[in-house]
């Protein structure tokens, strides 16, 4: 009996032995537990994270694309020149783009998120750019809203009532005024500025769907600093706007006209000149003559420079007309100066040059309407005798055809239009013109069919900036600037076609080698240009001087297609490679010249290249090719720049 009890006793310890957990399955059970509880908690901050994020994220979203619709509607007011709708879209704007920063304050807190939170600074900092760039905005419409009419802008102008003229002289009398607004603008720009710089376009996706995104960040950020740069650099001269005006003391400017139909280094061969007096901003003409005139009335001769006496036609002697040999404007205009200075002492003094083309005057013509002179038509519609606007024809067919009896004044006709032209826009009501005007005006400036060199360093400083001034600029990189002078060869250039076409090879090494090919084409016939005919001599041999600027220290390995020794040289902070070739018209000529940069590039690296455009040149075709394969074509209109990496 008692074995049994024992032995019933044992089954029943073993059993409560084994339903006993082990203190490693009670371990494991409580890490269970608080793994769980961990995971909930975890999923319920997540949820409350969601929730923080959604709710306010959404308002944000909403919030956000309203203000992209009205910044819409305010970049279209400010494209039709609307001055009175850009300043109350603006004014929404700013609304808008506070009432974002009030729901992104709402999630401030989530900056401090890893990830995350560098998305949520962004947006500050975009938002903060955002309300410095709308506010330089009010500062600028406010500031130039009561001279909408006079700049030709549809707004309430205050100064309606008066002549042109008087409208000009208040304007201007009050323009110190303003000019204190730019540093204000200045700043606010400084601050989108230093936003934006805070932002790093390398976090975002290239690509969110079919959405470009990192390229569209780095390409607007390079746009803004560029254009930052440039107001900033600008300043100066924004500020001696009055003054340049005569706001202070009446003002002279040598106005040149450069004739590109015969192209020279620095848009065409110098035909007439103008003197203008502004006081006030009230504008006269007080001399308007051929530049033959002027060079007769030298009192002192020069004899012609190396490259006149090798390239030019039976010339010895260095003439006023001749001066502007330099491809750079501004060194051009100091070498008139002096010679002028030198030769004819009592020519009126003046505060600066400003020099124009043809196209500047076709364009003129083209808003303002044709103009009859000396019984002579001179309109923008196309004269099928030099398939040119008609007033062009007729500028060379009265300046340069023979005649059997003397005519004074041979060039002063263009004298007579530019006048005419000045008049008829002042005449008329601003809001007629002057905005087409000046819109036009400022296309040809940056087509570098206007250039001005101004005394005053403040302003000349200004114009440099914007590239007004006809400048070879230096540059980190590849350039070129292909400059060809017209020496004896009639009016060719305006039936000149000229087309140029670069290869760059990139060598394992990153040893870069070019080769510039350029291609001239005259398919006009040629004109009768026997004096004793009396026809008008257009279209005959062209005699071209050609340089090519390249980096300095690059080093020339070929060039073919001169017909004269050519010659390598530094100038302007550039190598250049010098050579001449003829054109006859119906035929053509080519030069290629190969050569080797003096930096390399590894591969990764950024290429870059500065294209600039010769003054007077209107068109000329250019490609870009990368060992072979086309990477840009394109019209030269403006200094160009490429970037690439290969």
């Amino acid at each position: 009996m008692q074995e049994g009890f024992q032995k019933i006793d044992l089954e029943v310890v073993k059993k409560v032995n084994l339903a006993k957990p082990s203190p490693k399955s009670i371990k494991s059970h409580k890490l269970s537990r608080v793994i769980f509880i961990v995971f909930m908690c975890g999923l319920l901050a997540l949820i409350i994270l969601a929730a923080a994020l959604i709710i306010p994220g959404k308002d944000l979203y909403i919030s956000t694309q309203k203000t992209a619709q009205v910044a819409k509607e305010t970049f279209a007011a400010i494209k039709n020149q609307d001055i009175d709708k850009a300043d109350v879209k603006l004014t929404e704007l700013k609304d808008n783009i506070e009432q974002v920063k009030l729901k992104l304050d709402k999630l401030s807190w989530a900056k401090y998120i890893p990830f995350l939170g560098a998305y949520v600074t962004d947006a500050q900092h975009l938002v903060q750019a955002g309300i410095a760039c709308v506010k330089a905005g009010q500062i600028t419409t406010s500031t130039i809203l009561p001279y909408s009419d006079l700049l030709g802008l549809k707004g309430k102008s205050t100064f309606v009532a008066g002549s042109a003229d008087e409208r000009i002289k208040t304007a201007v009398e009050t323009l110190d005024k303003v000019t204190p607004k730019i540093d204000e603008i200045a700043q606010k720009i400084t601050i989108v500025g230093n936003e934006l710089n805070q932002i790093d376009p390398q976090r975002y996706p290239g690509k969110l769907g079919s959405i470009p995104i990192r390229g569209t960040l780095i390409s607007a950020k390079s746009i803004f600093q560029d254009t930052a740069k440039l107001f900033v650099e600008a300043t100066p001269l924004l500020k001696k706007i009055p003054e340049l005006l005569g706001s202070r003391e009446q003002k002279s400017y040598l106005i040149l006209f450069q004739n590109d139909a015969e192209l020279r280094a620095t848009g065409g061969f110098i035909t007439a000149y103008a003197i203008f007096k502004v006081e006030k901003g009230k504008m006269q003409v007080i001399k308007a003559e051929d530049i033959y005139k002027l060079d007769e009335a030298k009192r002192k001769s020069y004899p012609a420079p190396p490259s006149i006496l090798k390239y030019h036609k039976n010339v010895t002697n260095w003439e006023l007309r001749d001066s502007n040999l330099s491809p750079d404007f501004v060194v051009s205009m100091k070498e008139f100066e002096k010679m002028l200075s030198e030769s004819v002492p009592d020519f009126p003094k003046f505060d600066g040059i400003i020099a124009l083309d043809t196209h500047v005057l076709v364009g003129g013509i083209r808003i303002l309407g044709e103009f009859n002179i000396y019984g002579r038509k001179f309109s923008a519609e196309n004269d099928p005798r030099c398939d040119c606007p008609k007033a062009i024809y007729e500028l060379e067919d009265y300046a340069t055809r023979p005649v059997a009896y003397v005519r004074e004044e041979r060039k002063d006709i263009i004298g007579v239009l530019m006048y005419q032209l000045m008049q008829r826009a002042l005449g008329v009501s601003p809001s007629q013109y002057w905005g087409r005007l000046f819109q036009m005006f400022l296309d040809e400036t940056k087509q570098k069919h206007v250039l001005f060199y101004f005394h005053d360093q403040n302003a000349q400083q200004g114009i440099e900036a914007l590239n007004f001034a006809g400048h070879i600029l230096p540059f980190e990189g590849d350039y070129l600037q292909i400059n060809n002078v017209n020496f004896a060869g009639a009016k060719s250039n305006m039936f000149i076609k000229e087309n140029v076409e670069q290869d760059i090879n990139i060598g394992n090494d990153g040893t870069i080698t070019k080769q510039i090919i350029i291609n001239y084409k005259n398919p006009a016939p040629a004109s009768n240009c026997n004096l004793e005919a009396g026809q008008l001599c257009l279209n005959g041999i062209l005699r071209n001087w050609l340089r090519v600027y390249v980096p300095q220290g690059s080093k020339l390995i070929d060039f073919s297609g001169s017909e004269m020794e050519t010659v390598t040289y530094d100038e302007l902070g550039k190598t250049v490679f010098e050579g001449f070739l003829t054109v006859k018209p119906q035929g053509g000529s080519e030069v290629k010249v190969k050569y080797i940069l003096p930096f390399r590039v590894k591969k990764g690296e950024e290429y870059k290249l500065l294209i600039q455009k010769q003054p007077g040149t209107d068109q000329d075709d250019y490609t870009v090719n990368y060992n072979g394969k086309q990477i840009e074509k394109f019209p030269l209109l403006i200094d160009k720049n490429i970037s690439a990496k290969f």
